[in-house]
């Protein structure tokens, strides 16, 4: 049992010994003192007032003395603060509970296993350009928050949707046609989706030129954009693709190709994976064929020009589109169809989470209410993990216009920008080359992964490479670099008891270091509950901020009190495995020197 269940029973059977009353469980409201106050644990006064039947500091004081009084207390004192009663725990009991955090494999996480299958979609690219500085955020929270569900005792699948048909897909395939020349990655030395993203931004420069053209010409800008030659020959290419035409078909697999191979090492450098994979390319044809079963069974409705609509207006919401008057699809179509196969190919999945943009938030309110409206009942467990937009002092990043930050050039960057850092200040001659250069990467990544996993989700932030992999402040590099700290002390010490004798006395920066170890598993757990990575950056910088407190203001080989030496270095060994495994649930690994 824990300390905050202890006292909750301690509580509540003060309670009845006071006022000779069951309470409910509800009434009985516990939380972490605030920092302004003395204490550990305080209890609301509040909702005891009707049983007590005084008012709450006299209540309060009532309640504390019981507490204190009672012979399994685990209480030495308590203040009041209004209807505040704050509790401060025995340092025995804390020191009880160390022993047994020491003692437990993977502190904080589960111990046994949920009931429940979750999927976590994320990533989701198009195959008509690289990943970038977006995706990274996208692929990061993604991956954490799966890992921190696991952590949580379920059963987790990660997943992708990959958006490899389309009239985006078919733009760059076509300027390929036209001004390729039959370059391919192996000619031109750059990676397969660098190289499609290429064309990519040609397709655009292309059409924005045939547009000026045409109004040069004395045509309306609107309809120059509808007139051009190239967009013709594109969405003529997307109808070819639809109908199965060889030729287009095994150019989109060849260029498509291309690009899986490049995505590959753009995930290995990420540290990202996935347990399956979808292609839009087979999910909207499950979703034309839901929705045309809707259609039939009325849930849906048919227009003049042979569009198929689902009306929402007892949503509250505009009636959507699901089929175009030429029977192809939209993003609609096929993400109904993806769901569907995912429960299909899931059948105990008790949860689907969609890592994606809050662009596309109105999109899935759309989305749950159209499968809703088709009677399945999943639909309910269907939630959007929205996120917000990256932005760089330069302002947004537009694919189109060539204007993005890159993934792997970020990646890359940062890497080296570690290397530059790490050689001033670090004596690491030692290492080999490849320990080195692993070194390096494991610091430009942790700084990069953190940086963008510490904000709430729901924020948008303000990207700044330089700042996420300084050594001070709250960045990757300064917990990575306190997790090294743990270890050399571990090195230096060798082989160590991790049980502590529970009668020594502690400073309060000790303690605190205590009581913070023990968040662990509630901050992990609120983590699942909210998906949000935040929180445990968050407070893994907050257990690295005040370890590095400690070490500086506390002497741990120096001290001649054998137990007290035992503990600080027990202490220092717990520090780091929290932080290990928080940053781990990041999907950042921590070097055992820097």
């Amino acid at each position: 049992m824990n300390i905050e269940n202890k006292i909750f029973e301690l509580v509540k059977e003060s309670l009845t010994a006071l006022y000779d009353i069951e309470v409910a469980a509800n009434q009985i409201q516990i939380s972490k003192t605030k920092k302004d106050f003395e204490g550990d644990l305080t209890l609301v006064v509040f909702p005891l007032l009707r049983i007590s039947k005084k008012g709450p500091e006299q209540t309060a004081e009532e309640i504390g003395n019981r507490i204190i009084a009672a012979e399994n207390s685990i209480v030495n004192e308590f203040n009041v603060v209004k209807g505040f009663l704050n509790l401060s725990i025995k340092t025995e009991v804390w020191l009880t509970s160390f022993n047994e955090w020491l003692d437990t494999t993977q502190f904080g996480y589960a111990q046994k296993p949920s009931d429940k299958t979750l999927m976590v979609e994320y990533s989701s690219p198009n195959t008509n350009k690289p990943l970038h500085l977006g995706h990274l955020r996208n692929n990061f929270l993604g991956y954490s928050v799966a890992e921190i569900l696991k952590a949580n005792g379920h059963n987790v699948v990660k997943t992708q949707i990959i958006n490899d048909r389309g009239i985006h897909i078919c733009k760059s395939m076509l300027a390929w046609q036209l001004f390729g020349e039959g370059e391919t990655p192996q000619s031109s030395g750059l990676k397969g989706d660098h190289l499609i993203g290429k064309y990519y931004v040609a397709f655009d420069k292309a059409y924005k030129t045939e547009i000026q053209e045409l109004v040069g010409g004395g045509m309306e800008e609107k309809e120059a954009e509808k007139s051009t030659k190239i967009l013709a020959q594109a969405q003529e290419m997307l109808q070819k693709w639809e109908a199965g035409d060889t030729d287009v078909r095994a150019l989109w697999e060849k260029m498509n190709g291309w690009v899986y191979e490049g995505f590959a090492t753009t995930y290995k450098n990420m540290g990202v994976d996935f347990d399956s994979l979808y292609y839009e390319s087979d999910t909207y044809l499950v979703g034309k064929e839901v929705v045309e079963e809707g259609l039939n069974k009325g849930v849906f409705y048919k227009k003049e020009d042979g569009s198929v609509w689902c009306d929402l207006r007892a949503e509250k919401m505009d009636d959507k589109l699901l089929l175009r008057g030429d029977g192809t699809s939209v993003y609609m179509t096929q993400d109904i169809g993806t769901a569907l196969l995912r429960y299909k190919d899931n059948p105990s999945l008790s949860g689907l989470i969609y890592t994606v943009g809050n662009e596309q938030n109105h999109h899935f309110k759309v989305l749950f209410a159209i499968l809703k409206k088709l009677g399945y009942k999943w639909a309910e467990e269907c939630y959007h993990l929205s996120y917000g937009m990256v932005d760089l002092p330069s302002g947004r990043m537009k694919s189109r216009e060539g204007t993005v930050v890159d993934a792997d050039d970020l990646m890359e960057t940062l890497k080296n920008d570690a290397k530059t850092a790490t050689l001033e200040r670090s004596q690491i001659e030692d290492l080999s080359e490849g320990q080195q250069e692993q070194l390096f990467q494991t610091i430009g990544m942790g700084g990069l992964k953190y940086f963008l996993l510490k904000v709430d989700p729901k924020k948008k932030m303000l990207f700044n490479p330089e700042e996420s992999i300084e050594l001070n402040g709250n960045t990757g590099p300064f917990i990575q670099y306190t997790y090294a700290r743990t270890q050399s002390i571990l090195r230096t010490v060798g082989n160590f008891d991790k049980t502590v004798e529970t009668t020594i006395a502690l400073y309060p920066i000790e303690q605190d270091l205590v009581k913070l170890i023990g968040e662990f598993p509630n901050v992990i757990k609120e983590a699942g509950d909210n998906y949000s990575p935040a929180l445990i950056a968050n407070y893994v910088y907050e257990i690295a901020k005040t370890y590095n407190s400690f070490y500086q203001s506390i002497s741990i080989f120096k001290e001649e009190d054998v137990a007290k030496k035992q503990f600080r270095i027990a202490l220092s060994f717990q520090v780091g495995e929290v932080i290990k495994n928080g940053m781990l649930l990041m999907g950042i690994n921590v070097p055992e020197r820097m």
